[in-house]
């Protein structure tokens, strides 16, 4: 078996790997060609923690994968890293296990590659003003994901922790982005100024209030991933034209945004415009004016986690990187 960590994984696959996989795992879904069970979440209400398993298949491909992830957010006070996950590898032809990778980063980069994917299709060509809404470790490679399709001239940073945003923007330069960021104490300043907002917190309330976006905004929203999580609020869902998810099976239980909206009796997920995939394969169409509102809503599911790993398994066999064991 192949170990591979963390440090080698970012040296080996970076976003435009991933969004070219996930592209392709998107297409393949598609096809029906992938075998997606619903995941199983576990609560520790003690440590407001989770821990979720989740299994899949790319039946022509032959190979499958099961990531377990553990979400502790209050792990920072203690020294340790809020996500912890690995991802087992195996061989769907012989059953073998082949590799072993961590999943940290690669959660965070198949999620940050959604989100790039699509702000594609959906957010305005001339996009140029992004606002970040929460800059804990998820949202890092959602910034990623959007600078790869869209011109972007100015990112907006708003944290509760003035210092926490500070620290985001110095932590883009330092890998290179040379756009000009900003750290705002409202919200609201953020939201009416920008283009595409980014939304990436375990927030329980709402964390901007929708009649602040302005017309031809697009939001990505992929930080609330349980039923009693919200994000965005009701009237972003109402405003919203089109609404885009990444598998719909898992949103319908686990968007708590969504879920609250149709209880309300104010949405229906009947009024879900598609998934992604559907985006991909031409099935449906992207955005269609300037001035229609979009919103993404992505709460995972096990086969973009096996698409990077797939991904990242090849380049590394390639390169020659991670440890042989046996075990």
């Amino acid at each position: 078996m192949l170990v591979v960590n963390e440090q080698q994984i970012m040296h080996t696959y970076d976003m435009k790997d991933a969004i070219q996989d996930i592209t392709e795992v998107l297409k393949a879904k598609e096809a029906e060609k992938i075998a997606n069970p619903h995941r199983t979440v576990i609560e520790f209400p003690q440590h407001e923690a989770s821990a979720l398993y989740m299994p899949s298949a790319y039946l022509v491909g032959e190979v499958a994968a099961v990531k377990v992830v553990t979400i502790f957010p209050h792990n920072p006070a203690n020294g340790k890293a809020t996500t912890q996950g690995v991802i087992l590898l195996s061989d769907a032809s012989n059953g073998e296990h082949i590799a072993m990778l961590n999943a940290s980063y690669l959660t965070r980069l198949r999620t940050g590659a959604l989100s790039g994917i699509a702000t594609n299709y959906l957010a305005k060509k001339d996009a140029k003003v992004l606002a970040v809404i929460g800059t804990g470790a998820m949202a890092f490679e959602q910034v990623l994901g959007v600078l790869a399709v869209r011109p972007i001239e100015r990112i907006l940073l708003v944290n509760r922790n003035l210092e926490k945003a500070k620290a985001f923007g110095e932590k883009l330069r330092a890998v290179g982005v040379e756009v000009t960021y900003e750290v705002l104490e409202e919200v609201e300043a953020a939201v009416r100024q920008a283009d595409i907002i980014n939304c990436a917190t375990r927030a329980t309330e709402p964390v901007f209030n929708g009649d602040d976006l302005k017309l031809g905004a697009h939001v990505n929203g992929v930080g609330s991933y349980l039923p009693h999580m919200h994000e965005v609020d009701v009237t972003t869902i109402t405003r919203a034209s089109k609404i885009v998810v990444d598998d719909l099976a898992g949103v319908k239980d686990e968007a708590g945004e969504l879920i609250d909206a149709e209880e309300q009796g104010k949405w229906s997920f009947e009024q879900v415009y598609g998934e992604i995939g559907k985006l991909v394969v031409g099935a449906i169409n992207g955005r269609e004016n300037e001035e229609e509102i979009t919103f993404f809503k992505s709460v995972g599911a096990a086969y973009f986690d096996l698409a990077v790993a797939k991904g990242v398994y090849a380049k590394a066999k390639e390169q020659k990187i991670g440890t042989e064991i046996d075990v």
